[in-house]
């Protein structure tokens, strides 16, 4: 299948799930994420607010902002397509409805460092296989973050459920492949 058949496939499931099996599942894939030794150790993270059924990764937001440590959000250029911008979030409030209705920082509220460097990248995706290769939404936004020089020495964990697991994503010469997945069943790990 090409990657257009795998996301409709894939994307159609995520939406079958209800609200009790999305939190269900999520937890899980939380839980997974949080006993990562580099989970506990990163000072800063770059995550995401999700939407549609993707995995909740908000109690791992919050996590950190109890720890006291840094969380960068993406937000979407409005004039490049592609493209994100990374803000400091420092509290729910200081989010807006944006591109796509995803949660995004607020750019009257958040800083917008030139360069960030996260310890940590939490990357959702619509499906995954075991060579880290991912299957997004066909933007590229992740791609392209990912291949910056700061983004180099970040460790880049892809979070989804275990039905989004496939045996090939096709991947492009440009596609960034993740370093870890983490599901609600499983930890795999690729470097």
């Amino acid at each position: 299948m090409d990657k257009n058949q795998i996301r409709k496939e894939l994307l159609g499931r995520r939406a079958a799930l209800d609200t009790a099996q999305v939190s269900r599942r999520s937890s899980s894939v939380v839980n997974s994420v949080g006993s990562l030794e580099a989970w506990r150790d990163a000072r800063e993270a770059l995550l995401y607010w999700p939407v549609r059924n993707e995995v909740d990764v908000r109690p791992l937001v919050k996590d950190l902002w109890e720890r006291g440590d840094r969380v960068f959000l993406p937000c979407c250029r409005d004039d490049c397509p592609g493209e994100m911008d990374i803000g400091v979030v420092r509290a729910e409030s200081d989010l807006i409805r944006g591109a796509y209705s995803i949660h995004e920082p607020d750019s009257q509220k958040c800083e917008f460092p030139e360069s960030v460097s996260p310890d940590i990248v939490i990357v959702p995706g619509v499906g995954f296989d075991r060579r880290g290769f991912r299957i997004g939404f066909g933007g590229g936004y992740y791609d392209r973050f990912l291949a910056r020089p700061e983004a180099a020495s970040c460790l880049v964990v892809g979070v989804c459920y275990d039905f989004q697991i496939v045996e090939s994503v096709p991947a492009e010469d440009w596609d960034k492949p993740v370093h870890v997945i983490c599901t609600e069943g499983e930890i795999i790990w690729l470097r």
